[in-house]
């Protein structure tokens, strides 16, 4: 009976050991069914997070655009208004250039009716100014005093022509 015993008790082992492996395997299966899970989880909220950068990314692009084109319109706006102060400045130096050449000019007539009227009652009573003889008429006959007079420069207000042109002007 002994052996009787021994070998019921051997076969409820192997019972027992095939219920245990059943066991094991069922959770096994969970524990893989889990993982299975949790891992698509992870994969979802990883897709989204990439999602969402992408979004983020895109939206920072299209700020990018918008400052850009405003910043380009800027330079576009900003190089016109230098454009148009450089060519104001080109006229300006020519208007310049131009009354300094009449202020000499003015300045050589004076400084030529000054010797004029110098040599008038000279040592022989007489001088010679601009092919006038002094001694034949007097020096304001001479001298046309609309000439000297500075409101009376009609011929000296008209206006003054000047280029834009950069180039038509060294300084």
């Amino acid at each position: 009976m002994a052996s009787s015993s021994g070998t019921s008790s051997g076969s409820s082992t192997m019972v027992t050991n095939s219920g245990s492996d059943e066991d094991l395997q069922a959770l096994m299966n969970e524990r893989k069914r889990k993982r299975m899970i949790s891992n698509r989880e992870s994969a979802r909220r990883s897709r989204m997070r990439k999602q969402k950068h992408l979004d983020d990314l895109m939206a920072q692009v299209s700020q990018l655009q918008n400052e850009n084109h405003q910043i380009l319109t800027t330079v576009s706006i900003t190089t016109q208004r230098y454009l148009n102060v450089e060519a104001e400045n080109s006229v300006l130096r020519a208007q310049a250039n131009e009354l300094s050449h009449r202020l000499q000019s003015l300045s050589d007539i004076i400084d030529s009716l000054n010797g004029c009227n110098n040599n008038i009652g000279g040592a022989d009573g007489g001088g010679d100014c601009g092919g006038f003889n002094v001694a034949t008429i007097g020096f304001n006959e001479m001298v046309d005093h609309s000439f000297i007079n500075p409101f009376n420069l009609a011929y000296l207000n008209q206006p003054i022509m000047a280029s834009a042109d950069n180039n038509m002007f060294q300084y």
